[in-house]
């Protein structure tokens, strides 16, 4: 049986979503490694091999990308984070962290993380900016709840959940700046030791 002539309207707008995911890839590629000032969109367009114009069919300009990759650097995480949080059957506070900060170090090696982390929202408009920080915001939240049930059910010992949060996802997010894909460590090598780092200080049986 012959294909059909034309596109339904849903192949249609499925092709234009990954042509436009294909542009944003792309662009947060180029702002990690060169720089968000740097590049310029018709840097983006070499790498997809079209023309500075094709780009328009997709985005409005350079703020939208950086917008839009940041955006789902940070869902991303926003998810991971969500779901460590719903797993309730999935053991302990602690147990449920290690989930999260496992996927934390793979979101932000991977091309959508890396840029949030390298490049961020700052070159932004302020009032884009604030969307993008309240997102932050929540997620920060999410990590904290499940630090505090850690505390709760206790598998992590007494601390402060905020500095404690704010130390981890520090130390994972600096994994973007010095991980090379190249190197003889893999991103679940990484992400074990540093996490050990944490749960050998933290883990309610530990020393100290």
């Amino acid at each position: 049986m012959n294909a059909p002539l034309w596109k339904t309207p849903a192949q249609r707008e499925r092709e234009r979503a990954l042509k436009r995911e294909a542009v944003l890839r792309a662009a947060a590629r180029a702002f990690s490694e060169q720089g968000f000032h740097r590049t310029s969109l018709d840097d983006v367009a070499e790498r997809l091999s079209v023309t500075k114009p094709t780009l328009y069919h997709y985005v409005r300009g350079k703020d939208e990308i950086l917008f839009e990759c940041v955006r789902i650097g940070l869902e991303r995480l926003d998810s991971a984070a969500a779901s460590a949080e719903a797993r309730r059957s999935g053991g302990s506070g602690l147990d449920r962290l290690i989930v999260l900060w496992t996927e934390y170090a793979h979101i932000v090696t991977e091309d959508f993380g890396r840029c949030l982390i390298l490049v961020g929202e700052d070159p932004l408009p302020a009032e884009t900016r604030k969307d993008l920080r309240a997102l932050k915001g929540k997620i920060d939240k999410r990590f904290r709840g499940l630090i505090e049930a850690g505390i709760a059910d206790g598998s992590i010992r007494p601390c402060d959940p905020k500095l404690l949060a704010f130390a981890a996802a520090g130390a994972l997010s600096w994994i973007a700046r010095w991980h090379d894909p190249a190197g003889p460590l893999g991103v679940d090598s990484i992400a074990d030791q540093t996490i050990r780092f944490f749960v050998d200080g933290i883990g309610a049986g530990a020393a100290g």
